[in-house]
């Protein structure tokens, strides 16, 4: 007899920003960072949340390790967490995880924030602010759908 049952995937805890410039609300320019280790790449911030870390602590911890610079302003958070699994490239990459479920954030950079990506442990290697409707051909495949959920909640409550 063939056993059928499937393992329950895991899921990474993770935070993500999405980052609006220091001209926002007057304009709305979305943060949008190149991967150093997948040319083509683009996506928002993001990280796992440490043991013993709130999201809004990772949060923080995170943009300073990923981006040189924490200076923020909250404007909003997505209520629900979001799933997504990895493609099959990936998978092996984060064993054990199949994928991340992750709490988003909406935050504006202060006019005071400097965005230095030679971190000590470098993500990206370039970074551009783009409008609502460019994110979507630059963002890798597999998080569009992510991104288009959690932005269209920050427009329904009226922050985009």
């Amino acid at each position: 007899m063939q056993e059928t049952q499937e393992r329950e995937k895991r899921y990474r805890p993770n935070v993500a920003a999405v980052i609006l410039s220091p001209k926002y609300p007057s304009e709305c320019e979305f943060f949008i960072a190149q991967r150093n280790d997948i040319k083509g790449a683009w996506q928002f911030p993001q990280g796992g949340i440490d043991e013993g870390e709130n999201p809004r602590e990772a949060l923080f911890r995170e943009l300073s390790e990923e981006i040189g610079t924490s200076e923020i302003e909250i404007i909003a958070e997505c209520p629900q967490w979001i799933k997504y699994d990895f493609p099959e490239t990936i998978s092996k990459k984060m064993y054990p995880f199949d994928g991340q479920i992750q709490k988003y954030f909406l935050v504006r950079l202060k006019p005071s924030a400097k965005i230095n990506l030679t971190t000590h442990t470098p993500e990206f290697d370039a970074y551009k602010f783009v409008k609502y409707k460019e994110i979507f051909y630059y963002v890798t495949h597999f998080k569009k759908r992510v991104y288009k959920n959690v932005l269209g909640y920050f427009k329904e409550e009226g922050f985009l």
